[in-house]
């Protein structure tokens, strides 16, 4: 291990409870332990995944939240101790490992809830509220301390939680919280004064308009938080630690506004001069440790950062509340290892907290430890995966069933919570597999076929690997898609896959294989109904350097490829004028809001010329010819840059079609895609 990263592996302590090294593993929606839906689920995919990251020298383990009422039926989830003697079992298991586990318990969303078409129908419609409630109480979950408009659709307005189920909710908590203790659970992170969840909404000015006990002064704000812990404590003893999900500084300006890094605003929700009286507050009221971020789903960037932020994002302000309590602090948000080692050494933070490199890598701690870094699979920050909420105009949340079911997921490893589906398993019968295209496709059909026992040979076209994952991973700020095109070229070589560069396939029939697989990719699509549509370059070339533009560049397309285009162009000091036939920009399934949020905020904060509902009509010398509403419009532009979509290029159907040769996705569709097929042969 290098001396560096040391300070990170020695012990340190939550109350009286010793954690052996200073990672943690923060917590994640999907991988929940038990809760959600009946009274009695253990979710054993869940304890799976839990134990192998504890076997892989984690200190400590925070399971994804555990709402205190089930969201399906809503039954309190101190009923049913079936679930509690499961979590025993498991508990005694886990420990062998040396690393603690905290259980997330949350009083839930409020505003935030991520509300689909299904849900906003029933907020609007008494009668079909009421059909459903048994099932789903959208009310209730919805639920905040006064009277605001959900984040999803501004329409759906939560109403305030009465007294007697706030108290309701602190019992709760107690009762769960000593089930817990008697399972052998560590602690408890109380979820959350953070994030713009339901109890951050009773802590921040903007969301808590009460005139009660729980509104106005920063006491009366922080009293259902402070009231929790204080009922914990008092049902499971003082030395029973509990941890708070905490968010330093709100970096929120308004209703679906998010400060981004850097800009001057006037802050609506927790600044650091509240927060610095509210961690006094928390921890005299017995808090153990303060789990820290920053942001709210109105600027939910911050707590969920997408490869547009720094890394560390959150470090600065987490280090500033240290200094005003004794308690210890962890800091989450894209943090740099070796940045967060040298914080715990200067007594700066006393833990850093990691999310999504464990989705990506359950042995990424112990390859560190070995000095093994380069065989770690970067996690990309891309949410195509774990946290695919995304939500556009007119639209709430636009996730399809099955991946609300099933968050925490990766789109860079298939096996991540899907153990008993996606696995290697050996091959019986070893075959020579020819594989056309050394595209991230096809090097994962590749190093999964080899890792079953097949024999593969790639051809490529080109003199390296990657294929239009080269374009994707050029931007400056993209380096950790450059660090995965540099994992799977180690890949390939330890494995010894062989490829044959320069070597295009025209004709399969010429390739001798048992079974051939074509990943050839894609192309982008050249609409020739537009007047000049010879004059514009393509995304992929210019990410690529293939061209050069001028000044003013027309990007033509608002979906992620063209706002990230424009968001290059821009830090390159160009002038980026995006052209969207949609609505909004960024209005595809898919794509996480804290994502797309941060490219639209950014984008309106330096006055980058978006015209949506708008399609392109003409390119002249100098300048585009676009219609909105039925009227033409000439826009001056130096250059013209096509992001409007890409179309399969397979070079012969005749074989196992594999990625964006068989169906135009993302990432998570084209490895999710090369294992199928992987595994099928």
């Amino acid at each position: 291990m290098k001396s560096i990263y040391e300070p990170l592996f020695t012990p340190w302590k939550i109350g009286e409870c010793e954690i052996k090294n200073r990672i943690v593993m923060t917590s994640m929606g999907g991988t929940s332990i038990f809760g959600w839906m009946e009274k009695n689920h253990f979710d054993n995919e869940a304890a799976r995944f839990l134990l192998k990251r504890a076997e892989n020298n984690v200190g400590l383990i925070l399971p994804g939240i555990a709402p205190i009422r089930d969201i399906l039926f809503g039954s309190w989830i101190y009923n049913g101790q079936k679930k509690y003697d499961s979590l025993k079992k498991f508990t005694e298991e886990f420990h062998k490992t040396g690393a603690k586990i905290f259980i997330q318990l949350t009083a839930g969303f409020g505003r935030s809830l991520a509300i689909n078409k299904l849900m906003i129908d029933a907020l609007h419609s008494k009668p079909l509220r009421t059909l459903i409630k048994p099932i789903l109480d959208v009310d209730y979950l919805t639920a905040s301390a006064s009277a605001t408009p959900n984040r999803w659709d501004d329409s759906c307005i939560s109403r305030p939680l009465t007294k007697a189920e706030i108290n309701a909710m602190v019992e709760a908590f107690a009762k769960i919280s000593l089930h817990l203790k008697n399972a052998g659970v560590d602690g408890v992170e109380v979820h959350a004064v953070h994030e713009g969840y339901l109890l951050d909404q009773f802590t921040m000015k903007y969301t808590n308009l009460r005139t009660d006990e729980y509104g106005g002064s920063l006491e009366n704000r922080y009293r259902f938080a402070t009231d929790i812990v204080k009922a914990i404590k008092k049902r499971c003893g003082s030395d029973f630690p509990v941890s708070l999900r905490y968010s330093v500084v709100s970096k929120t300006k308004g209703f679906g506004k998010g400060a981004l890094p850097g800009e001057e605003y006037t802050e609506v929700g927790r600044d650091m001069e509240e927060s610095k009286e509210a961690v006094v507050l928390l921890e005299n009221a017995g808090y153990d440790m303060l789990n820290c971020d920053n942001g709210t789903y109105d600027a939910w960037y911050w707590a969920h950062p997408p490869v547009y932020m720094n890394e560390n994002c959150n470090l600065e302000e987490v280090k500033q509340i240290k200094k005003y309590v004794k308690i210890p602090v962890v800091c989450a948000g894209r943090m740099n290892l070796a940045v967060g080692s040298e914080a715990v050494k200067n007594g700066e933070i006393d833990a850093v907290g990691v999310a999504r490199q464990f989705l990506t890598d359950p042995e990424w701690v112990t390859k560190t430890i070995n000095d093994k870094e380069d065989d770690i699979r970067p996690c990309i920050c891309c949410h195509n995966g774990c946290f695919n909420m995304a939500h556009y105009k007119g639209v709430g949340n636009d996730q399809t069933l099955q991946d609300n079911a099933g968050m925490a997921r990766c789109a860079l490893n298939p096996e991540t919570m899907q153990s008993t589906k996606y696995k290697i398993v050996k091959t019986n019968n070893p075959k020579n597999i020819a594989v056309i295209g050394a595209g991230i496709g096809g090097m994962e059909v590749a190093r999964v076929a080899t890792l079953r026992g097949h024999k593969v040979t790639i051809y490529e076209k080109t003199n390296k690997n990657g294929g239009v994952f080269n374009a994707a991973a050029s931007p400056e700020f993209k380096e950790k898609d450059k660090e995965l095109l540099k994992w799977y070229d180690k890949q390939m070589k330890d494995l010894k896959i062989d490829i044959v560069y320069n070597h295009e396939v025209k004709d399969i029939s010429s390739v001798k294989a048992d079974k051939v697989v074509v990943a050839t990719g894609s192309v982008p699509i050249r609409p020739s109904s537009v007047k000049g549509i010879d004059k514009a370059y393509d995304a992929v070339s210019y990410l690529l350097g293939e061209c050069t533009t001028g000044e003013r560049v027309a990007v033509i397309g608002g979906g992620l490829t063209g706002c990230e285009v424009a968001y290059d162009l821009f830090l390159k000091g160009k002038t980026p004028i995006i052209i969207e036939m949609k609505n909004d920009l960024i209005a595809q399934r898919g794509v996480c809001l804290a994502n797309s949020s941060y490219l639209r905020d950014f984008f309106e904060l330096h006055k980058v010329e978006v015209h949506l509902e708008t399609t392109l009509k003409e390119i002249k010398d100098g300048s585009i010819t676009v219609v909105t509403n039925g009227k033409e419009n000439s826009i001056d532009v130096d250059s013209v840059i096509l992001a409007i979509g890409y179309k399969p290029s397979p070079v012969s159907k005749d074989a196992i079609l594999a990625g964006d040769a068989r169906a135009i996705g993302n990432l998570k569709t084209t490895i999710w895609n090369a294992w199928d097929v992987a595994m099928k042969i």
